[in-house]
């Protein structure tokens, strides 16, 4: 996940308080304090991959603080990288980041507790999914709080409604668990006048581990335990699904575009993965509808464990409490509704976000958007470690093996776990 972008302002107005009377202020009224007077300054903001279009940005952030904070001027960087802007000494004051990249971003000696910044501008904690707010404590060793998850990453299952009406199958159902979803793939993965139709598409092996909270490498010690009973249920539930005959894509397991296969192609009848809202529009004659991630069933109604982008204050910055401005203007009622109206679920708990979720978009009038609220993240996982990237790779290597029929499971988690902790022990300084 990964954006940011340009412009903004505000005027604070001191507490007015007039008398009613005729004859002026009444007794014991305090004065009228003049009003608050800012002066111009340009903050820059960072992301680290691709959050915020520049579209998105502008609407989001840049408009709606503008419109508050006249005398900030955001200048948004979305293609620099964080780490030439620091080596260049740039200056740094906004960064965008997916949890997933913070342990390595936060080694960078750029952030710090901005819990009282936060409290000088009174911004409420309270109104934030706990767990979110537990999810970015824990994105680091430390458990300090250096930024607010702007929105999570939603899973949902779409289906291909004219797959299942081409071979007479019912459609899929909320509540479903993988060993029920495999079953139903069964029905409707077909070769059929020179197509090959996959049943199901599980996108890539992150998406059925992180419901689970595993996160391969615990970055609080910087060592994996992928050789356990947790990831090999994973394993043996996905290898399942390659099992079916004709089920792999042509351009192998856990490869290729899955977002090409279900809307260009047009020949997955089920897809498991994040949202994918903004790109199954892109053609009309895509007959989809959507129903809830399926799950585990230790683990019902559960989905990936807390997946988001965090907004960061640099503790370089010169203007912290005007980039603490604009976080009270980003997590704001209003910019919070826009943004889910826009397809990004906020992490303020009310439930009037959930309810505002792609309304006034007609694409989605029809569409079963509710279902995917039935699930919920998983708790939160250990902090992600700055190895996880290439051991995600090395193990998704070893499933391919596995379910290749080229090793068994405990031989391929056995070997993962050695290879992961030997690349580990091979970086660190």
């Amino acid at each position: 996940m990964r954006k940011l972008k340009t412009g903004i302002a505000v005027v604070l107005l001191g507490s007015l308080v007039a008398g009613c009377g005729q004859n002026g202020p009444a007794a014991g009224t305090p004065e009228a304090k003049p009003q608050e007077k800012f002066e111009p300054v340009t903050l820059k903001m960072y992301q680290t991959q691709g959050y915020w279009t520049e579209e998105d940005f502008k609407k989001l952030v840049q408009e709606p603080v503008q419109a508050k904070y006249p005398h900030i001027t955001l200048e948004f960087l979305p293609k620099v990288s964080l780490g030439q802007a620091i080596a260049a000494g740039e200056q740094i004051d906004l960064v965008s980041v997916w949890n997933g990249l913070m342990p390595e971003t936060a080694d960078l000696d750029l952030f710090e507790d901005i819990t009282p910044l936060l409290q000088k501008q009174k911004i409420d904690l309270s109104r934030f999914d706990p767990g979110a707010i537990d999810s970015v404590k824990q994105s680091t060793k430390t458990g300090l709080l250096y930024g607010l998850p702007n929105w999570i990453q939603l899973y949902a299952m779409y289906y291909n409604k004219d797959i299942f009406d081409r071979f007479g199958v019912p459609y899929p159902k909320d509540g479903m668990t993988w060993d029920e979803t495999i079953e139903l793939a069964k029905k409707v993965t077909r070769l059929d006048s020179g197509t090959q139709y996959i049943g199901l598409d599980p996108d890539y092996l992150t998406r059925m581990l992180t419901p689970l909270s595993l996160g391969i490498v615990d970055g609080r010690n910087d060592k994996t335990d992928v050789n356990s009973e947790p990831y090999k249920m994973v394993f043996e539930t996905a290898k399942k699904i390659y099992d079916i005959p004709g089920n792999t894509p042509k351009e192998g397991i856990m490869s290729g575009s899955v977002t090409d296969r279900f809307v260009k192609n047009k020949n997955v009848a089920m897809l498991a993965t994040i949202n994918l809202f903004d790109k199954l529009i892109v053609d009309p004659n895509l007959n989809w509808d959507v129903v809830q991630f399926p799950s585990y069933p230790s683990k019902k109604n559960l989905y990936g464990a807390y997946d988001i982008v965090i907004t960061n204050i640099a503790k370089t910055s010169k203007h912290k409490e005007d980039a603490a401005r604009v976080l009270e203007v980003m997590f704001s009622d209003e910019v919070q509704l826009n943004a889910a109206r826009a397809g990004k679920m906020s992490l303020l708990k009310d439930q009037k976000f959930q309810n505002e979720f792609l309304k006034g978009n007609d694409a989605f009038k029809d569409k079963k958007i509710a279902s995917i609220f039935k699930s919920k993240p998983a708790p939160a996982a250990p902090p992600y470690s700055a190895y996880y990237a290439k051991s995600r790779g090395t193990l998704v290597a070893k499933f391919k093996e596995y379910a290749q029929g080229k090793k068994d499971v405990n031989t391929a988690l056995r070997e993962a776990e050695e290879e992961i902790n030997k690349y580990i022990k091979s970086e660190k300084p």
